[in-house]
């Protein structure tokens, strides 16, 4: 995906060293893949939900890595790299979002799942709350995030694609299938523990990757007067305003709406051993987010710099983790480097898969096979959830063969379709008592149809507007709580809605 110049194009090809470390990284993630599948996937709550007896620094960087994905090293960067500063205010609008959703969504959802039936999904916690009998909402949203999750994977495997092919010279598809191959295998016998140790071990090696390659590109050039470089080159480079517009600077700061129904991150309160260990998770979480978010912008700032100087002719600013790792360090190094990619695009990718799983077990299989046979049936329930990670991959691949799209833009898409359809009803469900049946359906529902409708038909339009061109989270958004709220005051019935649960919740968080 990039051209170098003659006098640098060997120094980037993988060498021995590097494939070493690849290999490595890949044989402690089918340990940890086994470790799991010996652990804790006896039952369909073990395999799904770990049980709900993760710990919180597991559960840190675990949301963390599964949420951040290859964007953060590829995308990120190369969208800085493009843009300049003003890309930045998306590292802002997702580390206050982040923030946010540990004291909003993360303790009352860690209570209200385990009141609300032992619910294990998000759609399963929709239906107990509000005791929808005729399971129409647990299958509307159980939809949403089959759909929403295979897009948001296969650009996952699409950053897996394009880094073989950028650092080993393999072509596209054949690193498609060696990433989808390690990622399946461990998720689909190791399920929800697996996915989580291995996210953390990723997260890891993510932090490390965004400390070093900013740092030692800055001492390769003039150290901290590099940046005087890069605004000299570009004044829009160095300046937070310059270089977008007022509606540009909202919709980079809308993407912290969508953390508040981004189900393979909530996921993760769900599974904490207590919500009490929540502010621990916190505080590691939330800077684990920041400096790596900081690193990323700053990777792209002095790649603005690094790439003229050396001579390189890059034709694919999302690559510019992957030429910058390789030219500066050795490549034992650089192989870590490489790996630190991978535990991006797969820590992502897993969480997605074993999401959308559970989706099609819990909210699908189950609803055919009937709730009662789950307890006397647990190995044939927890087989269907392995063979829907294999079957959403596939299609996910399938999708990812032929690559159309920017990985920043594949996100951003998957993200405002979770975001616009379960943030309000997350919200509604958690703190609200006139939550109706039918509002709820409704808001989620408007929320997926209007940022499906926005991407496809409205956006086009930005060229006769700019209001056009604004991120579709918003206008779902704001559709989705107004129809929310609108329809459950009219459809309000008396002894509809109970108030102990909420209350009981509102108790427990206070303890």
């Amino acid at each position: 995906m990039f051209i170098l110049g003659t006098s640098l194009a060997n120094q980037v090809h993988a060498t021995w060293q590097t494939y070493i470390m690849i290999i490595i990284y890949f044989i402690i993630l089918l340990i940890i893949g086994y470790y799991g599948y010996k652990q804790s996937t006896g039952n369909l709550s073990e395999f799904m939900l770990g049980g709900r007896s993760i710990g919180p620094y597991v559960t840190a960087l675990s949301a963390g890595a599964s949420d951040m994905s290859g964007w953060m090293i590829m995308g990120l960067p190369g969208s800085v790299y493009s843009t300049g500063l003003s890309a930045m205010w998306i590292t802002i609008s997702l580390s206050l979002g982040a923030y946010i959703n540990y004291f909003v969504v993360a303790p009352r959802l860690r209570i209200y799942t385990e009141i609300a039936g032992d619910a294990i999904t998000l759609p399963d916690f929709f239906k107990n709350r509000l005791n929808d009998r005729k399971n129409y909402i647990k299958i509307i949203s159980g939809l949403i995030i089959v759909v929403f999750f295979t897009l948001y994977t296969h650009s996952g495997f699409v950053s897996g694609g394009k880094l073989f092919e950028s650092a080993f010279g393999l072509n596209y598809h054949w690193g498609l299938i060696i990433v989808a191959a390690i990622v399946i295998f461990y998720t689909f016998f190791g399920g929800y523990l697996a996915v989580s140790i291995t996210d953390f071990f990723q997260g890891v090696i993510m932090l490390i990757a965004m400390i070093m390659v900013p740092i030692v590109a800055l001492i390769k050039l003039n150290g901290l007067d590099t940046f005087s470089e890069v605004a000299a080159m570009k004044p829009t480079n160095m300046d937070l305003f310059k270089g977008t517009t007022f509606l540009g600077i909202i919709s980079l700061f809308a993407w912290g709406l969508g953390y508040f129904g981004q189900p393979h991150t909530i996921v993760r309160f769900m599974s904490i051993k207590s919500h009490k260990l929540l502010p621990k998770a916190r505080r590691l979480g939330i800077s684990w987010m920041v400096i790596g978010l900081l690193g990323a912008v700053a990777l792209g700032l002095t790649g603005i710099a690094f790439i003229p100087q050396y001579h390189i002719k890059m034709e694919d600013p999302e690559t510019l983790f992957i030429i910058m790792s390789q030219i500066l360090f050795h490549p034992l190094v650089g192989g870590f480097l490489l790996a630190a990619i991978l535990a991006a695009i797969m820590s992502t990718i897993s969480s997605q898969l074993l999401v959308t799983s559970i989706s099609l077990t819990e909210d699908f299989y189950k609803l055919i096979r009937g709730e009662a046979k789950a307890k006397t049936h647990e190995k044939e329930f927890v087989m269907i959830g392995r063979l829907s990670v294999l079957l959403v991959a596939i299609i996910a691949i399938w999708i990812a063969w032929s690559p159309n799209d920017t990985i920043l833009n594949l996100v951003g898409n998957a993200w405002a379709g979770f975001g616009a359809a379960f943030s309000p009803l997350v919200i509604f469900s958690l703190y609200w008592k006139g939550l109706s049946h039918a509002g709820a359906l409704s808001g989620m529902i408007t929320g997926a149809l209007v940022v499906i409708v926005w991407i496809a038909w409205v956006k086009p339009l930005a060229s006769v507007n700019e209001i056009f061109g604004m991120y579709e989270i918003i206008p779902g958004f704001l559709a989705s709580v107004i129809v929310t709220y609108l329809v459950s005051k009219i459809t309000k019935k008396p002894g509809e809605f109970v108030e102990h649960d909420l209350n009981k919740v509102k108790e427990i968080v206070k303890e």
